[in-house]
């Protein structure tokens, strides 16, 4: 049985009868570059995120830039994160002018530690980017606590969680502001890059309006040095037809993630994702944690089961950061997640009998593997 890692062509037949005709409206319109679609869009997707104001960008990596651009984040700064994340949010962090710190994460959820948060803070910090890994929300009680007693703004990479929650809050909507990918794999996916900044701050809404658009506060007055950063007319409408699914999708994923917890359970050697208390995952990613991890995808492989990683290499030990001298053992947990991390196949549309498969599959692999123990095992970090 043929099981891809992901499969948007199978997402798009189920809508193309609603998507096809709003991108002839777009191009019926010549709405092209921002414009009532993607006006349309924010709207929605701020009533979504249970914000007062969403920016409709280019990309989830500008969402991150630009929000801290907005907060005044710059050369002299220094901004905390974690880094076991895309690139992108250390990226922006960087193309701001400021230097990322990072601090280990948590064994249970590996997202941000509030305690090694606590510990990282200098009078350099300007703000915080707590990463809401794989469609679950970091800590963000001790977090927000954190940064309250020190007066600092938290920007949410939220990039992975369209519909995630914290205490029943909306991911993206418990920071001062929260940044989205819309990037075609995520769970809330463009046809093309586009993402979004979602925040009740009216000032910052405004700041972040124009510097998407060249600093423009209108046409050729450029009140801030800006950049274009504008969400194209075809993806907000695009994702105006998407995101009203986005919840049955969601609800889809969390059904796949039940089912493959319960196929995985006391399975010897490996950790299936589990879901926080007081937190909605909304499954992104369904990593699972084992010894061994690259003998077994080439082994699901030739299943023609299709895993991913994410991520084989942390931030800190990118050769693109090596000038932070940050050499292995910096963070043991988040170095033991990308050791250790096997994405099974994850989408909506995933049937039953592919599930069932992936799992058959996946025990025999484990059977015939090489002894090579899950750290996160052994060394009682984490209970299987």
């Amino acid at each position: 049985m043929h099981v891809p890692f992901l499969d948007l062509k199978a997402q798009y037949q189920t809508i193309r009868s609603e998507v096809g005709p709003a991108i002839s409206q777009v191009l019926t319109d010549a709405a092209f570059a921002g414009g009532p679609y993607v006006e349309k869009f924010e709207s929605e997707f701020a009533a979504f995120t249970g914000t007062a104001h969403a920016v409709g960008v280019s990309s989830g990596t500008s969402a991150l830039w630009l929000a801290l651009l907005g907060l005044g984040v710059g050369p002299g700064d220094e901004v905390i994160t974690v880094p076991n994340t895309f690139m992108a949010t250390a990226e922006a962090i960087s193309m701001a002018g400021a230097r990322p710190v990072f601090v280990d994460v948590e064994a249970e959820t590996c997202t941000m530690s509030p305690e090694q948060l606590r510990g990282a803070i200098t009078p350099r910090t300007a703000a915080i980017i707590p990463v809401h890994l794989f469609g679950q929300t970091a800590d963000m009680g001790p977090i927000l606590e954190i940064a309250r007693e020190h007066d600092l703004p938290v920007i949410e990479d939220a990039a992975q969680a369209h519909g995630a929650a914290y205490r029943g809050r909306p991911a993206g909507s418990l920071g001062r502001a929260g940044c989205f990918s819309f990037y075609p794999g995520k769970n809330l996916g463009a046809y093309g890059e586009a993402g979004a900044v979602v925040t009740n701050d009216a000032d910052l809404a405004g700041r972040l309006r124009m510097l998407r658009d060249h600093g423009q506060s209108r046409k050729y007055h450029h009140r801030l040095i800006g950049w274009n950063g504008r969400m194209d007319g075809i993806q907000g409408a695009v994702l105006s037809v998407k995101l009203k699914r986005l919840e049955g999708w969601n609800e889809a994923r969390r059904a796949h993630a039940r089912s493959y917890g319960e196929l995985l359970r006391d399975l010897d050697g490996l950790v299936a994702p589990r879901e926080a208390a007081g937190r909605r995952h909304i499954y992104h990613v369904y990593a699972v944690r084992v010894g061994g991890r690259d003998w077994l995808m080439k082994r699901l492989a030739q299943a023609d089961v299709h895993c991913a990683i994410h991520y084989p290499v942390p931030v800190h030990l990118q050769e693109a950061y090596a000038f932070l001298g940050l050499g292995r053992g910096s963070y043991p947990v988040a170095e033991r997640c990308a050791d250790e991390f096997l994405s099974l196949p994850m989408f909506p549309e995933l049937s039953d009998e592919q599930v069932d498969f992936v799992c058959a599959e996946l025990k025999q692999a484990l059977a015939e593997s090489p002894q090579v123990p899950c750290a996160a095992v052994a060394s009682g970090a984490l209970v299987h």
